[in-house]
């Protein structure tokens, strides 16, 4: 089976290298030398004035360019994440919270949905990559630990109880996360009114001159 494996690309090789431009550009000098050839300037040597003006054009010819692969855009992403964030709230929903901890995981989440809604808010997130990395690992990573986290170690805190409670943790994590968010929101909303202080001292200079 090894043995085979050249074999089946050899082939795709092959006409890979018809359609390339060292090919086409060989050929047409070929072409050129199958016209003088015919026109009597090649003489007897013809097959080594054709080979020669082939190889001529397959080497001047530019190389092949490889395809840039096309990676997702910003906005392709963040409707990724929209979509998750909507199977990570029917998954919580599944889980027996204690009502303090789910009070501020709906916060959390509350946030997170804000900040991916279609329009000029999802245009100004993905202006920032470092905040569409961080909603991302919020969303797909870190509040999906916490509850799971906190569910298994529930289950084994009522086996053997005593030291800190299951859920003190777990309103911890989901306090860090909403200040987390808080602090993203911040800096988008920062950067929002620096744009505008931006584009009124342009119209105030404008206005001046």
């Amino acid at each position: 089976m090894a043995t085979s494996r050249p074999a089946g690309r050899l082939p795709a090789r092959a006409l890979g290298y018809l359609e390339s431009r060292k090919n086409l550009a060989g050929s047409a000098c070929g072409l050129a030398g199958l016209a003088l050839t015919l026109a009597g300037a090649a003489g007897a040597y013809w097959p080594v004035v054709i080979a020669g003006l082939y190889g001529a054009g397959a080497l001047i010819a530019p190389p092949e360019r490889a395809a840039v692969p096309l990676f997702p855009g910003t906005a392709e992403q963040l409707g990724a994440v929209r979509e998750d964030l909507g199977r990570l709230r029917d998954y919580v929903a599944e889980v027996e919270l204690p009502p303090a901890a789910g009070g501020k995981l709906g916060e959390v989440l509350d946030v997170y949905a804000a900040l991916l809604e279609p329009g000029w808010v999802t245009d100004a997130l993905a202006a920032d990559p470092d905040a569409v990395h961080a909603l991302s690992r919020a969303v797909r990573l870190d509040v999906p630990e916490c509850v799971d986290t906190y569910n298994r170690t529930r289950w084994w805190t009522r086996l053997t109880p005593g030291g800190e409670s299951p859920e003190r943790h777990l309103e911890r994590q989901l306090s860090v996360l909403f200040d987390e968010a808080e602090r993203l929101t911040a800096g988008l909303q920062d950067r929002e009114a620096r744009r505008q202080q931006t584009h009124t001292a342009y119209l105030e200079e404008r206005g001046r001159s």
